[in-house]
C-alpha cells in the first residue's frame, strides 16, 4: 500500500479516463467522485473502479465525446440525456436542474436516461444540502437480484440515498444499497482473492456462496428479503419507466468489458423546506429527533464518520493498493 495526496490520485485518475478517451469535463468530473468516494473509505466505489470505466470507454461502451443536455423539462420536472457516456457530468447537471426548480416550484425531480454508473449515491446529494434543500437520489444497475420468488437476476442493487441539511454542522446523509451489501464490495474481494460472508450472494444455479467470483456470475441477496425485493422494484420504475432508460436486465454487467451500453438511470429529488412548514420548523424538528437519538451514546449520525474519514483524507491521503497504483499509470501513460 502506498499513500498518495488527493490531488495527485485525482490528476493520475483523470489522466488514465482521458487517455482511455474521455473528454476533459468527463474525465474531471469522474475523478472527482471517485477520489471523494476513497477519501471516504468507499473503496469499492473509488479509483479502482478507473480500470473498468476506462476499458468501457476504450470499447465505446460509453461515448468519451458524450455532451448531456436537457433533453426535456416542465416545471419542476427535467429529463436529463446523458448521451451514453459516464454519468457524472449528467448527474451534475440533473442535480443543478433539480435545485433551481425546486428553488422556483418547492420541489423538483429530474431524472437522467442513457446513463452509466453513478458511483456513490449520496455523493451527488452534497450540492443539494448545501442549497438548504432535502435531497433524494435513487439508480439502478444492471441486473445483479431476482425479483422476489425468482429465480434469475432481474433487478440492479439500485442504492438510494437522502440527505438532509442542519442549521449548523454537517448535513444527515443516508446511503444503502438495496443488497445485502453493494456489489462493489464483491468485485474488491473478488480481485484480492478473498472470500465473502454466507448471505451476501448466490451462485449462478441460486446456491448460497462465499466464492466472490461465483457471486459476481450469480446473483446478490436483497436486504431485509421481500422489502428490499421491493423497494429495489420501485427504483427501477422511478428511474427508467420515468425516464425511458434501460431497466437492469436489459443492461449487460459493468464488471466485465464487453457488453452494450447500459443505458441506466438515475433520479434525483430536491424539496425546499421553506415551501411546506418553513425553514425554522425545519430545523427545529431535525435537532429536536436528533437530540432526541444522540441520547443514547451508542447512536451515530449517519454520514458523520464518513465526514470525519474525508477530513482526514484532506490532510494525509489515502492508501491505495500498489497493485492499482501500477494499473493507473499504466492506464496513465
Amino acid at each position: 500500500m502506498a499513500k498518495l495526496a488527493l490531488g495527485e490520485l485525482q490528476t493520475l485518475a483523470e489522466q488514465a479516463l482521458a487517455k482511455a478517451g474521455a473528454g476533459a469535463a468527463m474525465a474531471a468530473a469522474t475523478a472527482r467522485a471517485l477520489v471523494a468516494a476513497d477519501a471516504q473509505g468507499l473503496v469499492s466505489h473509488g479509483v479502482s473502479r478507473v480500470p473498468q470505466y476506462a476499458g468501457h470507454l476504450k470499447i465505446n461502451r460509453a461515448v468519451g465525446s458524450a455532451q448531456p443536455k436537457v433533453a426535456r423539462a416542465k416545471g419542476g420536472a427535467a429529463l436529463i440525456d446523458a448521451a451514453e457516456g459516464l454519468a457524472f457530468l449528467a448527474c451534475e447537471l440533473a442535480v443543478s436542474e433539480a435545485i433551481s426548480r425546486a428553488r422556483e416550484n418547492g420541489i423538483a425531480f429530474s431524472g437522467v436516461c442513457n446513463s452509466h454508473h453513478f458511483g456513490v449515491a449520496a455523493y451527488h446529494l452534497g450540492p443539494v444540502a448545501a442549497a438548504g434543500l432535502v435531497g433524494f437520489a435513487f439508480g439502478n444497475s444492471p441486473s445483479a437480484m431476482p425479483a422476489w420468488g425468482g429465480k434469475r437476476a432481474l433487478f440492479g442493487t439500485n442504492p438510494i440515498a437522502a440527505v438532509f441539511p442542519r442549521r449548523n454542522g454537517p448535513p444527515i446523509t443516508i446511503d444503502l444499497s438495496l443488497s445485502e451489501v453493494a456489489r462493489g464490495k464483491v468485485m474488491v474481494a473478488a480481485s484480492q482473492g478473498k472470500q465473502i460472508p454466507l448471505g451476501w450472494a448466490l451462485d449462478k444455479n441460486g446456491v448460497p456462496t462465499t466464492d466472490a467470483k461465483e457471486a459476481l456470475a450469480g446473483m446478490m441477496l436483497p436486504a431485509g428479503g421481500v422489502k428490499g425485493a421491493m423497494l429495489a422494484l420501485m427504483v427501477e420504475l422511478m428511474v427508467c419507466a420515468l425516464t425511458g432508460a434501460h431497466f437492469g436486465f436489459e443492461a449487460d454487467s459493468f464488471f466485465v468489458n464487453e457488453g452494450n451500453r447500459p443505458q441506466i438511470g438515475q433520479a434525483f429529488i430536491a424539496i425546499d423546506p421553506g415551501a411546506l412548514a418553513g425553514n425554522e420548523v425545519y430545523f427545529e424538528r431535525v435537532e429536536t429527533l436528533l437530540a432526541a437519538m444522540l441520547a443514547d451514546p451508542e447512536v451515530r449520525v449517519p454520514g458523520y464518520r464518513r465526514n470525519d474519514l474525508a477530513g482526514q483524507a484532506a490532510e494525509s491521503g489515502v492508501e491505495i493498493p500498489d497493485t492499482l497504483i501500477k494499473q493507473l499509470r499504466e492506464l496513465a501513460a
